[in-house]
């Protein structure tokens, strides 16, 4: 019989993750699966699956298991593993036959050719493909893409095609047989491909509902007969491959076209029978099958377990139909491979998933037509039901517990699951004696439950946790009669039976199964009570009670076993026979024809001898203290390994079971001290062991190959265990045994290769959860008994059997299996060993340093040297005067120290310290010195060494107080030139030096934590606290961060500061936060010039809303509200007037304001004062034109900004409106001037003309005659404004002339005037170009409400012949007249003289700077006489320059002649003696230049009246001398 003659077996649970991790053999006998290193077989031919062996070999996870399909060689299989190989087994044989190891890299797939008998393809993770021919021994690789391979599958109808699924979700079809490899690369998943699948049926034009999908190409063969392909069109035709990929989809893929013909999605299933935890987030996996001889149906997994047939037929909506129709049938999470075979008629599909079941479903019924469970960690409990017959309680490591009804006539494997609240390795099972179902667990994390595994709701019920928890792993549980405080002497009414709980801690606590809330009960107190006893109890590791209830036997850690009398338990007698710790205890059972066996009493340490005592006389005697047995009543010598169980047997006398580390089951006679049988089919060791109550010849076994074996005793042919070689081969095969890579740790306890994978791949996601202390090297409890028990060096021994002479460490003598000799090699560490098996443990920290590393080597010398040590302490300790005679004795033995006088202490000490000096480790030299009490010599020498630490600073003040302020303040410099400034600070303020560590920080510039300290610390009126403040805000305001230094000012109560600083930035945002700033702090003047230099930005911005908003706050700046009331409706005006086709980059922010557009402009400005601002009374006015008076504005010049020019003008007007309200019309008519003289000095001509159409539409004779005539000042200053309205009038008519004039007009252009000495104003209208200094685009856009377009003027001819046809000639003479305001002679001659000036200003600066220059250039270049009078040169026509048109022009008589000084110097004072005797009315306002009007009258040519044009010609004659008006007028003077 296979697997050693196991008559039946729960194995362990397949691989998760893994494309192709099981599969059935062609014939339908077997099917295979990979559990974690190995493959477990099941013969699946009959009705019930059947164990039927195991592939042995690898030793990491195996990655993927396939049979071969070839004819012939269905016994054939392959496996790949992460150990690298692939290898090649006889499955029949369960042996290997042939490997390679070609891959560098984890192999992540692997396929064996359907066509070709000995060809194996495996992928790996970097993409690498092999194919092995494995009866050639050769092999290829191929590389077609750089991705990692998840999947690959080779073509049933093309024996060179092999298509892939990468992890990125590419999938790629290669030709083995062809250089360039890759046919398609079929793009359209998102994610992983978990599986790829052929169409079992060649030819792609047998699915005809995909045309909506699919165009289908004509078929060219026409029919083909019985539907067989012939190979050549198989290649032609290709075949439809499927992939199942993470992203939830299916898709079919034509492989002629390389394209996907068909999407099937996933639907959301209803979950059924579920029975996992729903905490447990589950990726999805999605595997597909195409199933042979079905070309129109697929299999597929689905999100929770279930499988779904989908019909391929259906078009449209994608039929599917679910597989296992009633509840429990499906698996309960996802479903990693599928796989088919045909068996006797019937087609049957096995499953493998998560939930570590292996199912079988019948493809035509779609029902499951069995399940075989598995287990995904190690056995370590075994209980049958003393109440339910045949009812096998299993505790495993996958923190589940699985009950198994081995009477099961209908299901040989009928097993429910519970795992509800365990969260952990189950390690401890008991039936309660009596009630039906009531089954008791204890876990690896300390935890006692109860679960009622009866009640037909059972599997979703969760247990009763009870409420004390072990601190360590539970190893034994056991029901026994109720002891003190629960016995019946107590209160109320008590349960008959309560459970025991013994745990790692060495603690038996008893609760209460009615109240498992309350507290459980330490038994040690109630055997201190009744025993009377002072000293420490052992630590307990076993618990037993008779069957009778009458005794209990405890074993402890040090190996002795006491058995107690219920219910106070006295103590009777202790068993001084073990000296190791116990694991097992067993009574014999009660019913046999001999009563007396009852006493015999079985156990079972970490030694491997069984031993059987009889207390039958100890029960029965009549001492009063307790005996001590030390001779045994039987002995069972033959494990070579620890016992971790023992059962005796239900159905015979004196016949026991034990099973052992050794790996094997050995059924004793006790009587005979007789081996009868020895079981040998596990791969791992054993953990749990118990004997069928029904069958005599049957016992079932655990271990930590992951497996339950039931076995019959009569087939085994081994009778007793392996000694000597077959030991040794039992050693290799759990060798074999995957390596642990989850830590390294140095020399682990009890630490076996053959521990299980942690990766996740090997047997789950909760492998986190549910392996740790099998890979930490704790592979079973009873190892963790051992291990958690950090108590006696004992546990650590090596010794297996009886002590042997040779010294501990003398390995060969023993003839111990490997793994077990790796534990501890200095079993007598001071240091408990570190091993736990908590499931932290994989956190484990380093083990410290030892600080006496050499007196403790010393003391773990051979054990002669040990008795030597012995004799020589004992000799130097007889001797009455120490001091002189033992100090020679010891002077080798110097760690004797520890057990002499202080003086040879203080040696040893001195002698350790210098060592830890020597090696580099000052901090255990320092602790050393600590401990001798020599504290102030390590803080001067470490200060002087710049090795303070804090530790050592912590324990300065047992020097004293002096000594720990030294040390703090040695520190704080020692972390200063660390540059730990902050750290230093701290110090210094533990000795209360709060102004140095402030200071200390300000000078690093950790001002931030600077000023906690200081406010924290200092009272609030300290200045230092005001230095720190400025001193950081000084610094931020360096570094342009000055939001952060106004608060720095603010803390320093200095809001001053802190408004300025804030307005630094000085956009709109920062101005209005230090406006509202200063407001707050009642900096009132300064609020409001903030104010109004956010209004002025916001303007900029055309904001006009946001501008009052920021205004308003203030009223001192009433005035300016009115001002830019004033120029919001300017603007709003101008721009109506001159719409402008470009788009501003910023929209205008104008008010809603209701306007009267019937009155004149500045009756509508004020009336929205007067609605809106709310300016009624006449006291506002009057304190508005006070507030408005004081404020000039510069002049403006051609290089003043649009807007600007426009807000000065609106200021100019606003005062106007206010005098005008007010009837002052002397004070109206110079603000009018004032704000067209800006226009005009701006150079903005057409501007000009807008403010005089718009505040003056009918001219100046109303606003004339409301002037007081005597007052001189107000008509001249009408005059002046005369001038400039009849200017804009003389220049519209020049350009917009009638039309039957223009062809005299455009004669009349031609010597246009001298561009030197136009003005600004005509400059900017000849130039073509806008007079500021900016490009055409930006002044055109920011001018859109100026008007000042060149294209207005270029155009205007054209634009306005419309309007000037119906004017008649004689109209334009009239308005002509009406210009004769412009020709003043005495104006002229007042001109005339302040050119003179200027002109000769202008030569006398050039002058100036040209002897500049020279003096320079003498000064840099005294040698180079060439180069001066270049520069000379150069000079002199620079400074002709502005001269040189009109002289050239003027003609070759006026050649320039130098000028002296002193003549220059008359001329100028010449002329303003001229310009002195002009009246002061006349030089007080501007006027328009007369010759140029003069000019511009001429070149009207026939619209000029005849009187006018005779004065024109008369001015020009007497006052044109200048250059440029000779030249304009020399056609009309000749």
């Amino acid at each position: 019989m296979a697997a050693g003659g196991a008559a039946r077996v729960l194995p362990a649970s397949p691989n998760w993750y893994s494309s192709r991790g099981s599969d059935a053999s062609s014939d339908g006998r077997l099917f295979g699966f990979a559990a974690r290193h190995r493959v477990c077989l099941l013969r699946v031919g009959g009705a019930a699956p059947a164990f039927y062996g195991e592939l042995i070999g690898h030793t990491e996870r195996i990655s993927g298991f396939v049979f071969c399909r070839c004819p012939g060689q269905s016994g054939l299989c392959a496996t790949s593993s992460d150990d690298g190989s692939v290898k090649i087994w006889d499955a029949e044989a369960l042996a290997p036959v042939v490997e390679h190891s070609r891959h560098q890299n984890t192999i992540s797939a692997l396929h064996w050719s359907p066509l070709v008998k000995d060809l194996i393809v495996s992928g790996d993770e970097k993409g690498v493909i092999v194919c092995y021919w494995y009866n050639r021994s050769d092999s290829q690789q191929f590389f077609p893409e750089p991705r990692t391979v998840f999947c690959l599958t080779c073509s049933p109808h093309h024996e060179n095609l092999v298509a892939i699924g990468y992890k990125d979700g590419m999938v790629v079809i290669i030709d083995i047989s062809r250089k360039r490899e890759v046919l398609h690369r079929l793009r359209g998943h998102d994610d992983e491909i978990h599986c790829l699948a052929w169409c079992p049926v060649p030819g792609e034009e047998r699915l005809s509902a995909w045309q909506d999908e699919l165009p289908v190409l004509p078929s060219e063969e026409g029919e083909v007969p019985n539907g067989e392909l012939t190979p050549d069109t198989t290649t032609k035709k290709g075949c439809y491959l499927a992939s199942g990929s993470k992203d939830q989809t299916i898709r079919i893929w034509s492989c002629t076209r390389g394209r996907s013909v068909m999407t099937l999605k996933l639907p959301p299933t209803k979950r059924r029978g579920g029975a996992i935890d729903p905490t447990v987030k589950e990726r999805i996996w999605l595997t597909v099958h195409w199933p042979p001889g079905h070309p129109t149906e697929i299999v597929s997994s689905c999100f929770g377990g279930e499988l779904l047939l989908w019909d391929l037929t259906q078009s449209g909506k994608r039929k599917w139909t679910l597989l296992g129709s009633s509840e429990g049938q499906n698996h309960s999470r996802i479903v990693f491979n599928l796989s088919s075979v045909k068996h006797q008629d019937k087609e049957l599909l096995f499953s493998i998933s998560m939930d570590r079941d292996v199912k079988c479903w019948d493809l035509s019924t779609l029902e499951c037509t069995w399940t075989m469970p598995s287990l995904g960690g190690f056995v370590y409990s075994l209980a049958f039901s003393p109440v339910d017959t045949g009812c096998l309680a299993i505790g495993v490591g996958d923190s589940m517990i699985r009950v198994w009804n081995t009477l099961s006539m209908n299901n040989i494997y009928d097993v429910k699951t519970f795992w509800q609240s365990i969260k952990s390795k189950v390690t401890a099972l008991s039936w309660h004696p009596t009630k039906e179902g009531c089954l008791a667990f204890g876990t690896d994390d300390g935890k006692v439950g109860i679960f009622d595994t009866f009640s037909g709701s059972a599997k979703n019920k969760p247990p009763q946790i009870s409420s004390t928890y072990h601190k360590k792993t539970v190893y034994t549980l056991a029901w026994g009669p109720p002891t003190p405080p629960l016995s019946p002497g107590g209160e109320g009414e008590q349960p008959s039976v309560t459970l025991y709980s013994c745990a790692g801690e060495g603690i038996v606590f008893q609760h209460n199964p009615w109240k498992l809330s309350g507290e459980a009960n330490d038994i040690n107190k109630v055997i201190r009570d009744t025993n009377s006893i002072k000293h420490k109890l052992p630590a307990r590791t076993e618990i037993s009670w008779k069957p009778d209830g009458k005794l209990l036997a405890l074993g402890n850690e040090d190996g002795s076993i006491e058995i107690f009398q219920a219910p106070n338990l006295k103590l009777l007698c202790t068993i001084q026979q073990h000296h190791k710790l116990i694991n097992a205890i067993r009574w014999h059972h009660e019913h046999g024809s001999q009563p007396e066996l009852s006493y015999l009493i079985a156990s079972g340490s970490i030694n491997a001898t069984i031993y059987v005592h009889n207390l039958k006389s100890v029960i029965e005697s009549t001492s009063e203290g307790p005996l001590t047995i030390a001779e045994p009543f039987r002995t069972l010598a033959g494990h070579t390994a620890k016992i971790t169980s023992l059962s005796w047997s239900p159905h015979h006398e004196g016949r026991l079971v034990s099973a052992s580390y050794d790996g094997t089951a050995q059924v004793w006679d006790v009587m005979k001290e007789e081996p009868l049988c020895n079981y040998r089919g596990h791969q791992g060791r054993l953990l749990s062991v118990q004997w069928s109550p029904v069958d005599p010849d049957s016992v079932y076994t655990g271990a930590d190959d992951f497996s339950v074996h039931k076995w019959h005793i009569s087939k085994q042919e081994h009778t007793r265990p392996p000694q000597g070689k077959k030991s040794i081969e039992l050693e290799k095969k759990r060798s074999m045994q995957p390596k642990v890579k989850a830590k390294k740790k140095k020399k682990p306890i009890g630490k076996s290769p053959g521990k299980q994978d942690p990766s996740d791949a090997m047997n789950g996601d909760e492998s986190a959860r549910e392996m740790l202390p099998e890979e930490n090297g704790v592979s079973d409890h009873e190892g963790e008994k051992e291990a958690q028990e950090a108590e006696l060096p004992d546990k650590v021994s090596t010794t297996v059997s009886k002590d042997t002479s040779s010294s501990a460490y003398d390995y060969s003598s023993l003839s111990l299996p490997k793994p077990f000799v790796t534990q501890k090699a200095v079993p007598l560490k001071k240091d408990p060993p570190k091993e736990k098996a908590t499931p932290d443990a994989s956190l484990k920290k380093r083990k410290p340093r030892s600080i006496l590393p050499f007196s403790t080597f010393l003391d773990h010398r051979s054990k002669d040297e040990m008795h030597q040590d012995c004799l020589r302490l004992a000799a130097c300790l007889k001797t009455k005067d120490h001091n002189e005679d033992m100090s020679p004795d010891l002077k080798d033995r110097i760690h004797l120290g520890l057990f002499t006088d202080r003086a040879s202490l203080h040696k040893m000490i001195d002698v350790e310290g210098k060592h830890h000096l020597e090696n580099g480790h000052p901090d255990l030299f320092q602790q050393l010195m600590l401990w001798k009490g020599d504290m102030k010599g390590i803080l001067q020498a470490a200060a002087e060494r710049g090795e303070l630490t804090d530790q050592l600073v912590a324990i300065s003040p047992m020097v004293g107080y002096q000594a720990w302020v030294w040390t703090v303040e040695a520190f704080a410099k020692q972390l200063c030139f660390q540059e730990q400034y902050v750290k230093a600070a701290s110090h210094l303020l533990s000795i209360h030096k709060v102004y140095e560590a402030i200071d200390l920080l300000k000078v690093n510039q950790f001002y931030r934590e600077a000023i906690v300290i200081a406010k924290a610390r200092l009272r609030p009126e300290d200045p230092i606290l005001k230095d720190l403040y400025t001193s950081w805000a000084a610094v931020l305001e360096k570094d342009g961060h000055y939001a952060m230094a106004a608060k720095c000012y603010l803390g320093a109560s200095s809001p001053y500061d802190a408004v300025k600083v804030l307005a630094k930035k000085g956009d709109v945002t920062s101005l209005k936060t230090a406006a509202e700033l200063a407001l707050i702090s009642g900096e009132e003047e300064l609020s409001a010039t903030l104010s109004f230099r956010c209004a002025q930005d916001l303007l900029l911005s055309r904001n006009w809303v946001g501008a009052q908003e920021v205004l308003q706050q203030h009223k001192t700046l009433f005035g300016q509200r009115l001002v830019f009331c004033l120029n919001e409706l300017l603007c709003k005006c101008l721009s109506e007037r001159n719409p402008c086709n470009r788009k501003s980059p910023v929209p205008p922010c104008y008010h809603s304001w209701e306007l009267n557009r019937e009155a004149s402009f500045l009756d509508m400005v004020i009336e929205v004062w007067q609605n809106v601002l709310g300016m009624d009374t006449t006291e506002q006015a009057t304190c508005a034109w006070e507030q408005l008076r004081p404020v000039e504005h510069p002049p403006s010049t051609s290089n003043t900004h649009p807007k600007q020019v426009l807000f000065h003008i609106s200021h100019d007007l606003s005062l106007a409106a206010l005098s005008y309200r007010s009837a002052t019309w002397h004070e109206a008519v110079k603000s009018i001037l004032g704000a067209v003289t800006r226009s005009y000095d701006a150079g903005n001509f057409t501007l000009m003309q807008e403010i005089c159409r718009i505040i003056l539409p009918e001219g100046c004779d109303n606003l004339r005659q409301k002037l007081d005539s005597t007052h001189p000042q107000s008509m001249d200053a009408c005059r002046s404004l005369e001038g400039f309205v009849a200017y804009g009038l003389l220049y519209d008519m020049w350009w917009n002339p009638p039309k039957d004039s223009l062809g005299l007009e455009k004669a009349g252009l031609d010597p246009v005037l001298c561009p030197s000495e136009q003005t600004g104003l005509e400059r900017s209208y000849v130039s073509g170009q806008s007079s500021s200094e900016e490009t055409p685009d930006q002044s055109t856009v920011e001018m859109d409400e100026t008007c000042c377009h060149t294209t207005e003027v270029q155009t205007s001819e054209t634009e306005n012949d419309s309007r000037t046809t119906s004017v008649d000639l004689v109209d334009r003479q009239t308005e002509l007249n009406g210009c004769k305001v412009l020709l003043v002679e005495e104006i002229a001659a007042l001109q005339n003289t302040q050119r003179d000036i200027a002109e000769v200003q202008q030569i006398l600066a050039d002058m100036i700077r040209q002897h500049q220059q020279e003096r320079n250039n003498l000064k840099e270049n005294t040698t180079g006489s060439t180069h001066e009078s270049n520069l000379q040169q150069s000079s002199e026509t620079e400074s002709d320059k502005p001269h040189s048109d009109s002289n050239q022009l003027n003609g070759k008589d006026e050649v320039k002649q130098p000028i002296t000084l002193p003549e220059l110097t008359k001329q100028l004072l010449k002329a303003k003696e001229k310009l002195a005797e002009f009246p002061d009315n006349l030089k007080s306002f501007p006027f328009p230049d007369v010759l140029e009007c003069c000019l511009v009258l001429l070149h009207t040519g026939s619209l000029c009246p005849p009187k006018l044009w005779e004065q024109a010609l008369d001015l020009l004659r007497k006052h044109g001398s200048a250059g440029a008006y000779r030249k304009g007028g020399r056609r009309f003077l000749t």
